[in-house]
């Protein structure tokens, strides 16, 4: 028998989450039956939109929802063979028996010189989310002119990072002087921290005057009102996610530039990764082919302990990471 440790949500989040929210729960986990496996985590990861989900979909006493990287350390199913790592959608465990329909396997030329971490990054779910928000929602071109927010997080790096590989100008928005300078470390060609600047309005036009083709958009509230009326004339946006909103006891309700969105005739399409499922193995392999060209750059923000997943949690979405934040077990 096999002590599996799990975060389950003990009470649903009201305002920011603390530590009370959470409960760590122990059990023995059965021998695994034919056609299961038993995983142990190795990398598990803390994203956004956990905390929007956790209010849409969770009860309290669930587990709290996450990938990980895990190592199959016993099988009964021919397909997941022992000492292989898979993705799992399984949470926020140490340990889970797994049927194998919510497992994939790591690609099986993963080179051995690129961190499995990644996985569960940049070649993972939120490269793939910066991906197809660039490529199939705005469908960025050479010479556009595409805004990020949150750009030095685990979608936002990525986003900017493959607009310049198409040859776009890329502008960045990031909420502390570090970020900023890591963002143009990634070769952003403009970069600014909007807590600092005096107007956020003219920082976005001093960036870029002719105003912008293109806005990935992860933050919402008042940057999104300022930043849609600085579109281009048939713009378009990519809705990811509104950060800045997900503590609110009560949605945002505008105010909403809607005659500036009409004139322009600026288009503006939400979307999720998992549209696009069935292009995932293309897509893992143009991230990693990146990754290997030098092309797409990584950094982690490691919290060692699976103990410590909680605080990882809240500090990312206090905006401690620069890049991935993940947990090493």
């Amino acid at each position: 028998m096999v002590q599996s440790k799990s975060w389950i949500l003990a009470k649903h989040f009201d305002g920011f989450p603390k530590d009370s929210d959470f409960k760590l729960k122990v059990e023995e986990l059965p021998e695994p039956k034919d056609g299961e496996v038993l995983l142990e985590a190795v990398f598990l990861s803390v994203d956004p939109y956990m905390r929007p989900f956790s209010k849409l979909y969770m009860k309290e006493g669930d587990v709290m929802i996450g990938t990980q990287v895990a190592k199959v350390v016993q099988s009964k199913n021919s397909a997941f063979p022992v000492g292989s790592h898979v993705v799992s959608g399984c949470g926020w465990r140490s340990h889970a028996v797994s049927d194998g329909k919510d497992l994939t396997l790591l690609m099986a030329d993963w080179p051995k010189n690129v961190p499995m971490s990644l996985a569960v990054g940049a070649i993972g779910m939120p490269g793939l989310t910066a991906l197809y928000g660039v490529e199939a929602v705005l469908q960025a071109q050479k010479g556009e002119t595409l805004l990020v927010n949150a750009a030095a997080g685990a979608v936002g790096t990525v986003v900017g990072q493959i607009a310049k590989i198409k040859g776009c100008k890329v502008v960045g928005s990031a909420g502390t002087d570090a970020k900023v300078a890591y963002l143009k470390e990634l070769g952003f060609d403009e970069a600014f921290n909007y807590k600092t600047v005096p107007s956020l309005e003219e920082a976005l036009k001093k960036a870029a005057p002719e105003g912008y083709d293109c806005f990935f958009e992860n933050v919402g509230g008042q940057f999104s009102t300022i930043a849609l009326q600085q579109m281009k004339e048939f713009g378009r946006v990519a809705v990811c996610g509104g950060i800045s909103t997900y503590h609110d006891a009560e949605y945002q309700t505008g105010p909403y530039p809607l005659t500036t969105i009409n004139w322009k005739q600026v288009k503006i399409e939400g979307f999720m990764q998992s549209r696009w499922q069935n292009d995932h193995p293309q897509g893992l392999k143009k991230l990693m082919g990146w990754y290997k060209e030098g092309k797409l750059k990584c950094r982690e923000h490691v919290t060692k302990g699976f103990e410590n997943m909680p605080t990882a949690f809240m500090g990312m979405l206090q905006g401690e990471n620069i890049g991935k934040a993940i947990i090493t077990v």
